[in-house]
Parts: C-alpha cells; structure tokens; sequence
C-alpha cells in the first residue's frame, strides 16, 4: 500500500475524524471540488484527501469549533517548505440542503504554509451537505530569500515551472541521445588514443575557438587543429579518449558529477585552451573544494601553468597560512624539481613573510 492510500485509510479510521467516505476531491483544469455528503452538528472536523494542483499535494478542512471554518493548505512536504506556495484563489461554498445558497468569498492571495495560514468561516445550521469549490486564479512559488515570485503558469507573469523544466530535460535527453549513439555526427576528433565522433554546431557553438576551426580563412592559422571542411576532422591529441569525452559530455550537458571530478584538470585544460569560461569557473571551485596535503603541490603548478589565480592563492593558503607545508616532505623535492623557478621563489617569498621576526 502507498503512503498517499495508507493515509486516506488512517483517516477513515480515526475516531475523531468524521465520516470520510466523501473525502475525495474532484479537480479540472484549475478548479478543485469537494463534495461533503453530511457535515452534523457533532462533527468537529472533516478533511479531503489529497488533490494536486501545481506542483503541490493541497488538503480542505472543515472544522467547527465556536463556529464554522474552510481552511486550505499545502501538504507538508519538502517542496511546500522548499517553495512554499503563493495562492491566488476564489472560494465558494454552496449548501443544497438550503437552496443552493451558496457564500462566495473575496479574491484572496496568500503564502500558505500550514493550515494556520488560511481560513475564513461560513454558517453551516444543523446537518447540511456542503459543496466547495476553489477557483485557482495564480499559483506562485515564493522565494526563501525573499526574491521575485514567479508563476508556475503560462500567462500569469514570468514562468518558470513545470514546462521549461520539462522541456530542458527533453532537449538534453535528446542532446545525449546524439552524442552516445552518434546520430548524425558529422565531425571526428582525433584523440591521443582513439576517435570520438561529435556535431559541428554543438561544439562550434560552445566554444570560440571550436568555431574558428571551422571557418575557411583561419584553418591553415591554428597549429593545434588539423581541421578541415571536407574531412570535419580535429585533433586533441593532449588529452585521452575518455577525458576527451567526459568534454563532449559536458558541452552536451550530460555529464555526471562522478565524470567531472574524474577528469577535472583535464578538463581545466581544456576550458582554458578552448575558452570556456564556464566550465574553467566550475573546474577551479571544485578543486579549491577538496585542496589536501597530497594533492596541492600538484594544483599549484596547474595553477601556475593556467594562470589561475583563484586556485594559486587557495593552495598558498593553505601551504603558508595554515602551516600544511610540513605535511607535503615527501613531495617537496620533487615539486623543487619540476617547477617553473619563479613559482618556487614566490613560495619562498610567501614562507619568509610569514616567518618573518616581528
């Protein structure tokens, strides 16, 4: 049994719920309906099932108390809390036992988190069936932080839902479709140990200097590729087949988090020789995020030889500042031997100023 299913039978049996035999709520379009059978003078408190509408699970509730009160309110959830709901809604009440005479309430707009959040009281005289129905006008995501609300609806102000999440994911399903079972490639990239094969537009749209390879006036000019119009074919033969591909994978936006940390600084060569600012940003936080004493001597000179200022200070820092240098003796000679001469001496330079005497 489900969660949703085994809630509903958990309601049914409490003592204090009710009658929940007409629990269900009927939803079209942007309208939800509930129909209570009997609400008696006895009965403290009466709550649907739920319904969807949005990206939210929604609850009514009937409750008496001193008088009688609708309430509408998201079910607490991680979405609710993460993206709590901004409703814009018309609610009525009608009661068939009196005539159809029916209470329709002002528009209201409202951040509804808890059933506190909303309720508005109606006469209800001995036992009476109810109908209500909620008219959803908007329905907008509120930002934590405080930020602009969007609607999750086309036509109801700037919209960011439910499509255009669907639609991005279907275009880099499709983008990765291309890719793995090469449908359509029309370019062949030479690796320092095999072939991949790719899209023109795809990577010349992704990188500016991708592009340049393709165009007539400059291919005979650019030493590191052997492109050509009629052949379509690059070489890259500075990285391996499979970095070359966790590249691909990334311009097609597929690429896994476990690929990325594999092959970052692969990758950071790459966006720097290429120049993709993006994926050079995303590569150097990830490598400042896991600097340890057996690595940084090694993301030192990387950051040296890209010019990588970010990543430079954290590995100094880290070195100089917080005293992890005698850690890194077993790989201190080597790093003094292969360094460039001028990054050892700003070592130096950083080690004498935090020894100097004061």
């Amino acid at each position: 049994m489900d969660y949703q299913k085994s809630k509903a039978v958990n309601l049914r049996s409490s003592p204090h719920s009710g009658e929940m035999g007409d629990s269900k709520v009927e939803t079209i379009a942007r309208h939800a309906q509930w129909k209570i059978e009997s609400f008696g003078p006895t009965t403290a408190y009466k709550r649907s099932d739920l319904f969807k509408m949005g990206i939210w699970n929604w609850h009514l509730l009937v409750e008496r108390s001193w008088s009688t009160f609708i309430r509408l309110f998201p079910e607490p959830s991680r979405v609710s809390k993460e993206q709590p709901p901004v409703a814009r809604f018309v609610l009525r009440v009608t009661i068939p036992s009196s005539n159809y005479r029916s209470f329709v309430f002002p528009v209201q707009e409202r951040l509804l988190r808890t059933k506190d959040d909303f309720s508005c009281p109606v006469e209800v005289n001995g036992q009476a069936r109810l109908v209500i129905d909620v008219e959803f006008m908007d329905l907008k995501i509120s930002s934590p932080n405080g930020g602009e609300r969007s609607s999750i609806w086309p036509g109801n102000g700037d919209s960011n839902g439910t499509m255009q999440h669907r639609a991005a994911q279907t275009s880099l399903r499709c983008l990765s479709r291309m890719l793995d079972e090469t449908i359509h490639t029309d370019v062949t990239i030479n690796t320092a140990d095999g072939q991949l094969q790719a899209h023109r537009a795809i990577i010349s749209s992704s990188s500016p200097v991708f592009h340049s390879m393709f165009e007539p006036d400059d291919l005979n000019d650019r030493e590191w590729s052997s492109s050509s119009l009629s052949s379509s074919t690059i070489d890259i033969q500075d990285m391996t087949s499979e970095s070359c591909s966790a590249l691909l994978h990334y311009l097609y936006g597929s690429l896994n988090k476990e690929e990325f940390w594999k092959h970052r600084l692969a990758l950071l060569g790459a966006a720097n020789k290429y120049d993709m600012g993006d994926l050079k940003d995303a590569c150097i936080d990830s490598l400042v995020e896991d600097i340890n004493s057996g690595n940084v001597l090694e993301r030192l000179q990387q950051a040296w030889l890209h010019q990588l200022s970010k990543l430079k200070e954290g590995c100094l820092m880290y070195l100089i500042d917080f005293g992890k240098i005698y850690d890194t003796r077993d790989g201190m000679n080597d790093f003094l031997r292969k360094a460039d001469p001028q990054l050892v001496v700003e070592v130096f330079q950083e080690l004498l100023a935090v020894w100097k005497p004061t």
